[in-house]
């Protein structure tokens, strides 16, 4: 059971980490010191992506799942919700790109209105 609840908790670690490379750019107007850990996530992220590296929290969780005795995200809301959201059918290299390039276009817009807003004040 504690494997089973490991495994469950790096899946929303690594759904946390998604939302937060998909759209911590919004957060950073708010906090822009949160850019410091934010373009860090963003450059793995889409680096990822385009070299279609597999995320090191991919392994942990199955590890974590062998050990818990399962043999795949049959069953419980964690794995029938979230799993298909960070592990998608269908998921191509060339997908993988298009993912990449929307990581990157979806932080460009607000770092460049805080660029914007840090320019004014200088």
């Amino acid at each position: 059971m504690t494997y089973r609840i490991a495994a469950d908790a790096v899946l929303l670690l690594h759904l946390a980490f998604i939302l937060f490379v998909m759209v911590g750019g919004v957060l950073v107007l708010k906090w822009p010191r949160l850019a410091l850990l934010h373009l860090p996530a963003v450059a793995w992220g889409a680096t990822a992506e385009f070299l279609h590296l597999i995320c090191p929290l991919t392994p942990l969780e199955n590890q974590l799942r062998t050990a818990a005795g399962e043999q795949g995200y049959n069953g419980g809301f964690i794995e029938h919700y979230l799993v298909p959201l960070i592990y998608p059918t269908g998921l191509t290299p060339g997908i993988q790109l298009w993912l990449g390039a929307l990581v990157l276009l979806l932080n460009l817009v607000p770092y460049c209105m805080l660029a914007r807003r840090l320019m004014r004040r200088h």
